[in-house]
């Protein structure tokens, strides 16, 4: 085996113990699985270590495996209870991202929707309005320039699903956050891409 197949290897290795960690222990943070899944396996060397759309196409590889129609229906389940949301939001112009998105949520996962408004009072308002019962929080955000930012959220439940909407200003539209999988600005995707999905 040459050099770059041995490190290959060792990747492909890594990327696949990264994905059982994120989906055993249901971590979303990249880099803690694969410090966890470096320890695990005794690859020191971060030139060895995957991408985190590396380790993301082996989460959805084992879901797809392991979990097949479980997976699929749950999936189904999150998009449809999104569509919902958006639908309930409609004003704020819905994004949604995060694993619902991408599809390597599985039952239990939190539905991630990016608002935008003048301000974040709008949303806290139309919560009240609609007799939904919230937390409030905080999310941290990175976008292109660089720049990491701290935006209000409101979290709830609708049954058993966890939401969660990070509401950003509206000029933010056009300078959208950075997805952690593929290290790019990602808008997300709108009421009538989370419709196509489905």
């Amino acid at each position: 085996m040459s050099a770059r197949e041995r490190s290959n290897a060792l990747r492909e290795r890594m990327a696949y113990e990264a994905a059982r960690i994120m989906i055993e222990q249901g971590l979303s943070d990249f880099d803690r699985a694969r410090r966890k899944a470096a320890a695990r396996t005794g690859i020191a060397d971060r030139r060895l270590w995957p991408t985190n759309e590396a380790v993301h196409e082996a989460v959805l590889m084992q879901r797809r495996l392991f979990r097949g129609d479980e997976h699929s229906r749950a999936l189904r389940a999150l998009r449809e209870a999104a569509l919902e949301a958006m639908r309930a939001f409609a004003e704020f112009r819905p994004r949604l991202t995060g694993a619902v998105l991408e599809g390597s949520a599985d039952a239990g996962a939190v539905v991630e929707l990016l608002l935008f408004a003048e301000h974040p009072e709008a949303v806290l308002f139309t919560l009240l309005d609609q007799g939904i019962p919230w937390h409030e929080g905080e999310r941290s955000l990175r976008h292109a320039n660089g720049q990491r930012r701290a935006y209000p959220s409101f979290g709830f439940m609708a049954g058993d699903t966890p939401f969660e909407l990070i509401v950003l200003p509206v000029q933010a539209r056009r300078d959208p956050p950075i997805d952690p999988i593929s290290e790019r600005p990602n808008p997300g995707a709108d009421l009538a891409e989370v419709e196509r999905l489905l």
